[in-house]
């Protein structure tokens, strides 16, 4: 269906509920800053048909975001730039943008075909396309887009990622939730939005007249893909990474028999969290798969380099703490490197230890060492695929995507915009079912995409 069958009813400013009774600046952080070149974050949730009319839903959702809002104020403001070069969040109240939208010709069955491309309908969920951080000097800072189809509706959100970071975008998503479903009397998950950190920082980052420009084109024809892992499936692939020697008893049943569990005599207390800390995560075997048969479907000389980017949060890894809900960006890029070669003689295992040593690595000392780099040299982050060898993991499972009970039930699905995607742009879902499912929403050129398809080593654990 074309997305001409997307109609825009409405749209309208939506302010705070009441005005920020905060009205201090949040300076942009060295976590903040390189995020300007990038657009805006796109990410919503498909849910089943309300048992509401148009116009009440559409009420609710106002009212219900107004009122989120006032505990977000930040996300109703602006940018601004002083005289010293420094970027700031002014909480001024301005509001976001919400839109009304309606595809009766659209049904959430024909949006959530098996085993077949992401329908491009999607991207018409959403706001702000092709639009840089940067621009939230000028518009809104986020913007919420209702589409209702024939038999679900959607609600796209779009948030300024200078603003936000993955961890902040749900957060807000789902107090939007909580207040629309109304059941709880104040929001169980209060944001933080000090700026006392060790990210906050004197250095300036500076910008062309008019603004910097995005880092990739854009312009690559692309294939976009979800790829469905059980946890069953995941285990096998991370029992693999191991090589069979798992702690506690994660890995659980696979094919219907107990795999072999190291429950070594006395290993308990330190020694037991070392095992723990030296054992190849899910997450990173499922990653090393990836990295793995992407690089055999690009068809790459042995010598060329290859490169697995990952976007982690940095809250958990920095001394002291920083808190769980702090507002902002607060994640580093770690790379992985090898050739082409190196990374399909070896097995597995070779490929996930080396993206577990790096991510165990990314200590307190590591982040702090990243920042004063970035401070010697104040830099725009460099998304996309520049040399055709590169993947980007962006996201997380862990996210709480599907905690957004708008009051009629969990989504049916979590899809995104067209926002910040090009030829290995990979980003991790948990699966609906939760339970350690993941999905991946794989972004590659369509060649490539065709050859990870016939990837058997692959697609065996693709459910």
């Amino acid at each position: 269906m074309p997305s001409s069958s997307i109609v825009v009813i409405s749209k309208c400013t939506v302010y705070p509920e009441y005005k920020s009774s905060n009205s201090k600046s949040l300076k942009l952080s060295v976590s903040d800053l390189p995020m300007l070149s990038c657009q805006y974050i796109q990410k919503g949730v498909l849910l089943s048909q309300p048992p509401l009319d148009s116009a009440a839903l559409i009420s609710l959702l106002k009212l219900s975001l107004s009122k989120a809002l006032a505990h977000f104020p930040a996300l109703a403001g602006r940018l601004h730039t002083d005289a010293k070069g420094h970027v700031y969040i002014l909480s001024n109240d301005e509001g976001i943008d919400f839109v009304h939208a309606k595809a009766p010709h659209l049904s959430a069955a024909a949006l959530l075909p098996s085993h077949a491309d992401i329908p491009p309908q999607f991207r018409s969920f959403f706001q702000y396309d092709n639009t840089l951080s940067y621009a939230g000097h000028s518009k809104p800072l986020m913007a919420i887009q209702v589409t209702e189809l024939n038999d679900a509706v959607f609600v796209g959100c779009t948030m300024n990622h200078a603003v936000v970071d993955g961890t902040s975008f749900w957060n807000f998503f789902n107090t939007y939730a909580e207040i629309c479903k109304g059941e709880a009397k104040k929001i169980t998950r209060v944001p933080d939005f000090g700026r006392d950190t060790v990210f906050n920082s004197p250095a300036v980052l500076k910008f062309p007249a008019g603004g910097p420009a995005a880092t990739f084109s854009g312009d690559e024809p692309i294939r976009e893909k979800i790829f469905h892992f059980t946890r069953e499936a995941i285990l096998k692939m991370k029992f693999r990474a191991n090589n069979g020697k798992l702690c506690n008893g994660e890995n659980g049943k696979l094919n219907g028999k107990i795999t072999p569990v190291n429950h070594e005599p006395g290993l308990q207390n330190g020694a037991a969290a070392a095992a723990k800390a030296s054992e190849i995560s899910s997450f990173q075997s499922l990653s090393a798969q990836l990295w793995r048969s992407v690089t055999r479907a690009r068809k790459l000389e042995s010598s060329k380099t290859t490169t697995f980017r990952m976007a982690i949060n940095c809250r958990h890894r920095l001394e002291p703490r920083l808190k769980p809900l702090y507002f902002g960006n607060a994640i580093q890029s770690i790379p992985t490197v090898a050739t082409a070669g190196e990374l399909l003689s070896h097995d597995l295992s070779w490929a996930a230890d080396k993206l577990h040593r790096n991510v165990v690595a990314h200590d307190d000392a590591t982040v702090r060492r990243g920042i004063q780099d970035w401070e010697n040299n104040p830099r725009l982050f460099p998304l996309g695929n520049f040399d055709g060898a590169m993947i980007t993991m962006g996201s997380s499972p862990r996210f709480p995507m599907y905690d957004n009970d708008f009051g009629w039930g969990r989504p049916l699905a979590v899809r995104s915009g067209m926002a910040n995607k090009f030829d290995g742009k990979i980003s991790a879902f948990p699966g609906r079912e939760g339970n350690g499912s993941v999905d991946l929403e794989v972004v590659l050129a369509p060649e490539t995409m065709a050859g990870l398809e016939n990837d058997m080593e692959y697609m065996q654990y693709v459910c």
